[in-house]
C-alpha cells in the first residue's frame, strides 16, 4: 500500500508516518496540497499531514485542504513530542559555526537556546528542518550547522553538538491519516489517548446567535467539544467555517441527531470521521 507523507526525507512528518505505516511504501510530497492531491486522484491510499503544534498552533492549510476536498475523510489522529537538535558536519567545529539553517517553525521554538548560546550566529530559514540537515551534509566546506531531528542526523550523517534545544518540554504535534475511505485507521502496537470526531461546519449566513445555535446543539446532548476553530472562507471578511472535535465514541443516534439539527438550522456539516488518537516516539 502506498502512503504519501509531507516530505522531504527524514521529516518529523516522515517519522511519524514510519510508525503509524511501518511496513508500507512510503511516499514522500513537497507540500501539504501533493498529499492531499495524491489522495484525490488514487495515487495513494492514504497520507499522513501535520495539524497542530502545541507551540505554533493549527496548520492552516491543513484546515484549508480538508475543507475544499470533501471525499478526504480523517482515519486517525497521532500525537509525537518534537526534539529538536543542532547539528553540523563531521568535519567541521561548532567554534567555526558562522550560520545555522532550519525551518522557521523549528529556529522560533528553539529561539532562546540559540539566543543563548549562539547569539552572535546568524539564523536563516530553510524549506524544512530535513532539507536544511541535508544541505550541512552537502557541504562541508561552508560553516553551517542545522536545526533537526534525530533521524535527519543518523540520514545524512551529521554530528550533534547539542541535544533537545527547544525552548518548551511540552512541544508536540498533531498528525492525521487521510483518505478517501475513512476506515477508522486501527494499530495495537501504539497507546491510545482517546477518541473524537472531527466535523467542519458552515453557517448559511452571518446572524446574531448563529454560532450560539450550533454550540447549543452539542451543549444540551452534553457532547464535550475538545476543539472548536474558525477558519476564512476566503469570500469576504467575516465568511468563517468551524473545525470542531467532538470527545468520545461514536453514537448513532445521539451523533447522527446532532448532525440533522445542524442541517436543520441550515449549517453546511462535513463529517471527517470518528477515529483514535494515537501517541507516536520522537
Amino acid at each position: 500500500m502506498k502512503i504519501a507523507f509531507l516530505g522531504p526525507h527524514a521529516s518529523f512528518t516522515q517519522l511519524a508516518t514510519t510508525q503509524l505505516f511501518p511496513e508500507e511504501d512510503l511516499l514522500p510530497q513537497a507540500n501539504i496540497l501533493d498529499c492531499f492531491e495524491a489522495v484525490e486522484k488514487g495515487e495513494v491510499a492514504k497520507a499522513v499531514v501535520p495539524l497542530e503544534n502545541s507551540i505554533e498552533g493549527t496548520v492552516s492549510m491543513t484546515l484549508d485542504y480538508l475543507y475544499k476536498t470533501p471525499a478526504i475523510k480523517i482515519e486517525a489522529e497521532a500525537v509525537m513530542p518534537i526534539a529538536h537538535h543542532l547539528m553540523i558536519h563531521p568535519n567541521n567545529s561548532i567554534e567555526e559555526i558562522e550560520k545555522i539553517y532550519s525551518h522557521p517553525q523549528a529556529l522560533a521554538q528553539s529561539f532562546h537556546f540559540l539566543d543563548e548560546h549562539y547569539k552572535n550566529v546568524q539564523r536563516q530559514d530553510f524549506s524544512s528542518t530535513a532539507a536544511a540537515a541535508k544541505y550541512v551534509s552537502e557541504n562541508p566546506d561552508q560553516k553551517i550547522a542545522a536545526v533537526a531531528n534525530q533521524f535527519a542526523a543518523n540520514l545524512y550523517g551529521l554530528k550533534i553538538i547539542n541535544r533537545n534545544i527547544q525552548d518548551f518540554e511540552q512541544n508536540h504535534t498533531r498528525f492525521i491519516v487521510i483518505s478517501k475511505e475513512g476506515n477508522p485507521y486501527k494499530n495495537e502496537k501504539l497507546e491510545v489517548l482517546g477518541e473524537k470526531s472531527g466535523m467542519l461546519i458552515t453557517l448559511p449566513e452571518d446572524h446574531a446567535g448563529g454560532l450560539h445555535q450550533v454550540l447549543s446543539v452539542f451543549a444540551w446532548r452534553k457532547m464535550n467539544l475538545s476543539k472548536i476553530e474558525s477558519r476564512t472562507l476566503k469570500t469576504g471578511l467575516g465568511n468563517y467555517f468551524f473545525y470542531i472535535n467532538v470527545v468520545g465514541e461514536w453514537h448513532p443516534i445521539l451523533h447522527g441527531n446532532a448532525i440533522q439539527e445542524l442541517e436543520s438550522i441550515r449549517a453546511d456539516v462535513d463529517f471527517l470521521g470518528n477515529y483514535k488518537e494515537y501517541l507516536l516516539e520522537s
